[in-house]
């Protein structure tokens, strides 16, 4: 690896981290940047799953104090996290890689299409009874097909889950992310074992994007705090959008 390559690798991981506590979207970055150095579709999106970790736990520390108020969901959304994710992961160790560089461009505007509708999509403020009880009994379904979609492809899994929870979750928009900040920690991790036990991770690569992202993340919730969020929500639009054009491009 180059210096060149890996200046490239650490200043996206930074930005990558600092988006993804902002709003989520930020593996678009690290993907991205790993392929160009090189890495094959599959190792990249394994890579990036690794280096992504940092960011997650600086981020969910910087919101600890909003966890702690409602840890008893959290940890429903994360049993059923952890099944999903291995059940993403292992089908995307069954594909090769030309197999999943064709889905790339797809997921990407998939995912970037739900987060921009995530405004229209949230549930009212005020609830019946019965909505609410509907509520918490989607809430864990739904996260357990966005646990699969992000054991398999951990670009946008930020965007779709702030999507998701905001149809199925109450809260301000600090709560949901925290609560997406410490989701993505879980369905990380169980990735990782997976990704690391098929041998398709990066390590080199990952080493130099591990500190980067650690510090973007601890930097996002700084921003997301300060930030207007419908100039948070461009931002992360534009970028999934971009992306996406680049790899139908590319393919």
């Amino acid at each position: 690896m180059t210096l060149l390559a890996a200046l490239l690798l650490f200043i996206a991981g930074f930005v990558s981290g600092a988006v993804n506590a902002v709003a989520g979207g930020g593996t678009f970055i690290t993907f991205g940047a790993l392929t160009l150095v090189g890495l094959p579709p599959i190792s990249a999106n394994a890579t990036s799953s690794i280096a992504q970790i940092p960011g997650y736990i600086t981020s969910t520390l910087a919101y600890w104090s909003d966890i702690k108020r409602i840890w008893r969901g959290v940890l429903v959304l994360a049993g059923v996290s952890i099944i999903g994710a291995f059940l993403g992961a292992i089908f995307l160790l069954m594909l090769d890689n030309p197999s999943f560089a064709a889905m790339v461009p797809w997921l990407l505007l998939a995912a970037t299409a739900l987060f921009a509708a995530g405004p229209w999509l949230k549930p009212k403020p005020r609830e019946t009874e019965a909505a609410a009880k509907g509520h918490s009994i989607s809430g864990p379904i739904v996260q357990f097909l966005t646990a699969i979609y992000g054991g398999f492809f951990g670009a946008g899994m930020g965007i779709m889950m702030l999507a998701t929870l905001g149809l199925t979750e109450s809260g301000d928009y600090h709560r949901l992310n925290a609560t997406k900040n410490f989701l993505s920690i879980v369905v990380a991790a169980v990735a990782i074992f997976v990704f690391a036990s098929g041998g398709v991770v990066g390590w080199l690569q990952a080493l130099v994007m591990v500190p980067a992202v650690a510090l973007g993340g601890y930097s996002g919730v700084w921003a997301a705090k300060r930030v207007p969020q419908t100039a948070m929500r461009a931002f992360v639009v534009a970028v999934g959008l971009a992306l996406a054009a680049y790899y139908f491009f590319r393919g």
